[in-house]
């Protein structure tokens, strides 16, 4: 059954079209992805199909009863309403029964025995029975508390960051329950525990879903059809994001097969015509028609990708930055806790932790915007800093986008050396003459971040600071980012809640873990997540395995219990002593393969299934060489 149709879709802004003639079905349960670059019309697209804006040309329908719920990359909630009262805010039959009932609920807790209110909740019962609302109330509780807002169910929206915001808005929606589920960005701004939870909870829900994310495990896991705006065109791919890459990497040979069949065989009737032969035979003017219309068949300029191309920062000495007993608080709660690190030239380095944890403020204590409560920070003489923030602080939205570049330089040094103006490494970021005189508030979300990154590595930096770099950057400029890193020269630390990009580009992770604790693990995301399950795995089999009996009486005989002799080692036997020495063999092979993962990691380039692949052969290697250290160290102890 399908549940809503795109008919004949057209949509420009000023001269320039976003795309035309778009038509698509979406059936019931169907997951589909849209992909594109930055201004190419993402956005815009899930807003018509929201009914939030119109198209210029064409129409959308939605079958009866079919409800659609729509979430866009900067929610707009009540500022003075409560969490509860934004959560349960949707005037549906259902959704304004279960916000009575939590409000019943939430001022009978403040005045138990009140009798009115029991009244009031008791007649409430035939309503919730009629309707279903029970179960409803469960899954919406449930919602509630995974997304970890169970605590602030009061608290006015006005006072939450902007992470808080985002799932304020993602329980208001998935309370809904609706048909269809168009999410804008879903992942921008939440923790990745959040995102790893969102992802699960889709996967099982039968929702459909059209999705826009930079996100490249959420896409790959979630959809089954990808569509792509590309040159105001739009071409639909069966499959996951792998299998788009697929199936676009084998369009474009064609379409360059195709290409070069057209102009060989243009050049052949050109060389015929310019032979001299008759010009008024019917056969002569058969050859003009077909010239002309080669001609005419001519594509479209093929889509452009972000070209970094711009010189590498002095070269660092061997101190970077070194943090010795750093500690920070904000409002008595302790953030960052005596902690101690170095930064060594050519690290790249990946923070993890849920919002709010403290990443930021870590960010803010090495760029020295702020200064610690304790401890000490010290930058290398050589550092240059170029510190991407999340606000984007120095864009200002009232200039225009070649004045904002050129205040940084008329003429930036290239890669090979030789001097670029700055229209022209405009051009490179994808910004045409038309954009580059254009007001910075005219562009995207994602066409500002691009613009605020290229002014910051116009600055030669050689250490980048990234603060949510994959934030509105399409997948396209997020991949040439990669490698661009990949190639730089100076270090790297980068705050992500994206798990492909973590995975990509860290070699050691920092972990918040609350109150202060700030841990070091070794690679990105996947390495962190299977150490983490490998620990619980331990710590679960450590509770299952039974407590030894004690020898002598037992409880109850009437005996005197004498004290415990102090327990003696039991020798390894001569399985253990060869399996002992099997691991002192065994750890190093695991450690040079580890390693070789590692390296092969560092080089995959923008190979996303070899990405993802070599991640997951990462955290399987991590997990293998610590449960070989564990075994190791229980029999070198008897030894």
């Amino acid at each position: 059954m399908t549940i809503l149709s795109a008919e004949g879709l057209a949509k420009q802004y000023g001269v320039r079209p976003l795309f035309r003639d778009l038509s698509f079905g979406i059936r019931k349960g169907e997951r589909l992805g849209i992909i594109g670059v930055n201004g190419s019309g993402k956005s815009s697209l899930l807003r018509i199909l929201a009914g939030i804006e119109q198209p210029d040309a064409g129409r959308i329908v939605i079958a009866n009863g079919v409800r659609v719920a729509y979430l866009p990359q900067t929610p707009t909630l009540p500022a003075s309403a409560s969490v509860l009262e934004a959560v349960f805010s949707d005037t549906s039959p259902l959704t304004s029964l279960l916000r009575h009932y939590e409000q019943l609920s939430a001022a009978l807790a403040a005045h138990p025995g009140d009798q009115q209110l029991l009244a009031q909740l008791s007649a409430l019962t035939p309503r919730m029975d009629a309707l279903g609302a029970w179960e409803a109330e469960a899954a919406a509780r449930s919602t509630i508390s995974e997304l970890g807002l169970a605590s602030q169910m009061h608290s006015p929206v006005e006072t939450l960051s902007v992470g808080q915001r985002k799932r304020v808005a993602m329980a208001q929606i998935l309370v809904e329950r609706p048909d269809l589920l168009i999410l804008d960005e879903p992942t921008n701004h939440i923790d990745t525990a959040t995102i790893s939870w969102l992802e699960e909870y889709l996967a099982r829900t039968p929702t459909a879903l059209i999705l826009v994310t930079h996100d490249r495990y959420f896409l790959d896991r979630l959809t089954g059809r990808m569509l792509e705006l590309d040159r105001s065109r739009v071409t639909l791919y069966q499959g996951n994001y792998e299998q788009f890459l697929e199936q676009k990497a084998e369009r474009l040979v064609q379409e360059a097969a195709t290409e070069e069949a057209r102009r060989n065989l243009l050049r052949r009737e050109l060389a015929w015509l310019r032979r001299g032969a008759r010009a008024r035979t019917t056969k002569q003017k058969a050859h003009v028609e077909r010239v002309q219309t080669l001609m005419e068949q001519r594509p479209e300029a093929a889509q452009g990708s972000v070209s970094i191309d711009m010189a590498q920062g002095r070269r660092l000495g061997k101190r970077v930055i070194e943090l010795k007993g750093i500690s920070k608080r904000y409002a008595q709660q302790p953030l960052i806790s005596n902690l101690s690190f170095e930064v060594h030239p050519g690290d790249r380095i990946g923070i993890i932790g849920p919002n709010g944890s403290g990443k930021t403020t870590l960010l803010n204590l090495l760029s020295q915007r702020i200064h610690p409560d304790q401890g000490e920070l010290i930058i290398g003489a050589t550092v240059q800093i170029a510190y991407y923030d999340q606000e984007a602080m120095g864009l200002d939205e009232q200039l225009r986008v070649v004045d904002y570049i050129r205040a940084a330089a008329e003429q930036i040094r290239g890669r090979e050396g030789a001097l670029v103006a700055a229209t022209s490494m405009l051009e490179r970021f994808l910004f045409n003459a038309e954009q580059q005189w254009a007001l910075i508030a005219t562009l995207s979300g994602g066409e500002r971040r691009r613009l605020y990154l290229l002014r910051l590595l116009i600055e030669a930096p050689n250490l980048l600071i990234l603060d949510e770099p994959t934030n509105d950057l399409d997948i396209q400029t997020l991949s040439v980012l990669e490698e661009y890193l990949d190639e730089f020269q100076g270090a790297v630390i980068a705050v992500s809640h994206d798990r492909y990009f973590l995975d990509r580009i860290a070699q050691r992770s920092f972990v918040f873990e609350g109150e202060g604790r700030v841990v070091e693990y070794p690679g990105g995301y996947s390495s962190y997540t299977a150490r983490q399950a490998a620990d619980l795995e331990q710590r679960a089999a450590e509770r299952r395995e039974p407590a030894r009996p004690r020898a002598g009486p037992q409880a109850g005989s009437g005996a005197v219990v004498a004290p415990s002799p102090t327990t003696t080692t039991r020798p390894l036997s001569y399985k253990e002593r060869r399996e002992l020495t099997e691991l002192e063999e065994r750890i190093p092979q695991l450690e040079a393969e580890r390693d070789q993962v590692a390296t092969a990691l560092s080089s995959a380039g923008a190979d996303y299934q070899r990405v993802a692949t070599l991640s997951q052969q990462l955290a399987q290697s991590e997990a293998a060489i610590e449960a070989a250290f564990t075994r190791w160290a229980e029999l070198s102890e008897r030894t």
